[in-house]
């Protein structure tokens, strides 16, 4: 069965169109893909021109109100802008959220514009396609060392991982309240990790909760490990603001 897949920005008029040619273009046999719009405008003409010259089908590409589709089940849905997911909360429960954020080439109006942020996406819907292969019931591939090592080179984003390796389990909540960030950056920073095959996660009631992706290979687990024991510093104070947090999720369904 193909998973379903729903992008969301604001205006669905570059990124998620962006988005939903390029997936259903990499890996349309596994999964039913689309796309829709807060305030929907139209498909901008250069997005669709950077697609057409990239050799990627246009056909059926249209704008979309997020109404539209939200009464529909979706496997995941995916933010491409902050500002989608913070107006888009929760939707289509019980669909797995997940929080991208790509600048918008709509207001520079460049075609080398539009060109990268097609580049940019192309490649996250690529990791995207990759970790999510088990999933979809396909034979897995060999870790991809370079966009592991990417997803790392984020003084967050290790930090998190190392946290999260130390803990076993954590939900977003936790993360938000041990390194003092908005909940939209755990969110974006979590997915990039995901992502690139780092994380995993599951769902228990209203909670998501991230662990080390147990299909990890050894020689990457031997580098967490490693980086772990010789950078204590990365998360002590994290960790003892996670200590101190009362009523914490993970904690109580251990």
């Amino acid at each position: 069965m193909k998973r379903r897949v729903l992008f969301v920005c604001t205006a669905n008029s570059a990124r998620s169109l962006m988005a939903e040619a390029l997936l259903r273009d990499m890996a349309g046999d596994r999964f039913e893909v689309a796309s829709a719009g807060t305030e929907p405008a139209g498909p901008h003409p250069m997005a669709l021109h950077v697609l057409e010259e990239a050799g990627i089908s246009t056909e059926g590409l249209h704008s979309k109100q997020l109404a539209e589709v939200q009464g529909q089940y979706w496997d995941y849905v995916i933010t491409l802008c902050e500002k989608a997911a913070n107006e888009c909360g929760t939707v289509c429960q019980p669909a797995q959220q997940i929080a991208w954020d790509f600048a918008d080439p709509v207001p520079a109006n460049r075609h080398s514009t539009f060109a990268l942020t097609l580049k940019e996406i192309k490649e996250r819907i690529a990791l995207f396609a990759l970790v999510h292969q088990k999933e979809t019931g396909t034979k897995p591939v060999s870790y991809d060392p370079v966009a592991a090592f990417k997803a790392l080179a984020d003084d967050f984003r290790l930090a998190a991982l190392l946290l999260v390796r130390s803990e076993q389990q954590l939900c977003v909540c936790e993360l938000t309240e041990a390194f003092e960030v908005t909940q939209p950056k755990v969110s974006r920073h979590l997915a990039i990790l995901r992502d690139a095959g780092l994380l995993a996660t599951e769902r228990r009631g209203q909670w998501i909760y991230y662990s080390l992706n147990p299909g990890m290979p050894q020689w990457l687990a031997r580098v967490l490990d490693e980086t772990a024991s010789h950078n204590t510093g990365l998360i002590e104070s994290p960790l003892a603001r996670l200590q101190a947090m009362a009523d914490r999720p993970s904690v109580q369904c251990l």
